[in-house]
């Protein structure tokens, strides 16, 4: 009866614990936050100075005592202080006109598909620790899977990619489980670390890494584009520690980026190649669909397409695609509950 109440009232909440961003479900509203997994700290005291976009703006711009970090590597807590903190700071930001007895939500968050034991568990006492009444995990790829609005209790394959900032998870889907997947810790992060060593190497520069996510935003591609694309670049000259500029094309980019991507698209190739024929053959009437924010890489689907010789699309809004199932999850938890790889037992203290 209690817990009834508790369900009826509390703001149940999804959750996409990116290694690049985290982004908030709250159950009736939809996406209500969206912002950095980032956390800056004064090393001093250790005291939380700023979490999210606050935090963002101190990338490169503190004093050594002030640590600017990401506490998520490849999807998984790295630091679970720091996580537990900025958890906790989403969820009383998107919990904060409830009553506060009624204020600890169930919890549904994402997480790769090949994080262990003890990994799924630190996700786990993270969410209680910051707040959640109940906790549920769903991998990640599942969660695309369902925010894509695939067919996935369908007796048909599903071959969903979702390519984060620290990880690709690759799966083909078929009456509501996993029947074959690849999950690997190159992703978005990655691709950009890539180019960060193509320009030391290449040219002999030091770029900061928001320029280098700008560089892979406004000319990075996985697939030679009609007309390339050119980039004015700053930064510091390793020979002679100046400030120097440069003009890099989409071709370098793309070059700097090819081992990654390659990888990425061979985990694609080997997980079709691990699905039974049956569900292969319905692949040739079904598109590969690509979810996160490394689908919007330049002709990423057109490269998946010609290695595949499958036709593929990517999701709509692809970069909430992990929240969105997170939260269809949350709407219909009866329905979904077999989808989920972890139930952590209920809290009311």
């Amino acid at each position: 009866m209690l817990n009834n109440l508790f369900n009826l009232w509390s703001k149940d909440i999804g959750i996409d614990l990116g290694t690049a961003n985290t982004l908030v479900y709250v159950k009736g509203k939809g996406i209500v936050i969206n912002e950095p997994s980032i956390v800056a700290i004064n090393q001093k005291t250790g005291q939380i100075l700023a979490i999210g976009q606050e935090a963002r703006k101190m990338v490169g711009r503190t004093p050594g005592y002030i640590a600017v970090s990401r506490p998520l590597v490849a999807g998984v807590v790295s630091d679970f202080e720091v996580t537990e903190q900025m958890l906790r700071f989403f969820i009383n930001r998107a919990q904060e006109k409830s009553f506060l007895f009624m204020s600890r939500p169930r919890v549904v968050i994402g997480i790769p598909a090949d994080v262990t034991e003890v990994e799924k568990r630190a996700v786990e006492d993270a969410a209680y620790n910051a707040g959640a009444r109940e906790v549920f995990l769903i991998e990640e790829s599942m969660a695309a899977a369902i925010g894509a609005r695939l067919p996935i209790q369908e007796a048909a394959a599903n071959l969903i990619v979702d390519i984060g900032g620290g990880a690709t998870n690759v799966a083909v889907i078929s009456m509501g489980g996993v029947v074959a997947s690849r999950s690997l810790r190159i992703a978005g992060e990655k691709l950009t670390a890539d180019i960060g060593q193509f320009m030391r190497e290449e040219h002999n520069m030091l770029i900061g890494d928001a320029s280098l996510e700008s560089i892979k935003l406004s000319v990075g591609s996985a697939y030679p584009l009609k007309e390339e694309l050119t980039t004015q670049v700053r930064g510091r000259d390793l020979l002679t520690g100046l400030p120097k500029e440069i003009t890099i094309t989409s071709e370098e980019v793309r070059k700097a980026m090819h081992r990654s991507v390659k990888s990425i698209v061979s985990a694609i190739k080997n997980t079709i190649e691990e699905t039974p024929p049956e569900l292969i053959a319905d692949l040739l009437d079904r598109s590969i669909f690509i979810a996160g924010g490394g689908s919007l890489l330049r002709g990423l689907d057109e490269l998946v397409s010609f290695e595949t010789k499958l036709p593929v699309k990517v999701v709509d809004d692809p970069l909430t695609s992990v929240v969105r199932g997170c939260g269809l999850v949350l709407e219909h938890l009866d329905a979904f509950k077999s989808v989920l790889v972890g139930t952590a037992k209920e809290s009311y203290s």
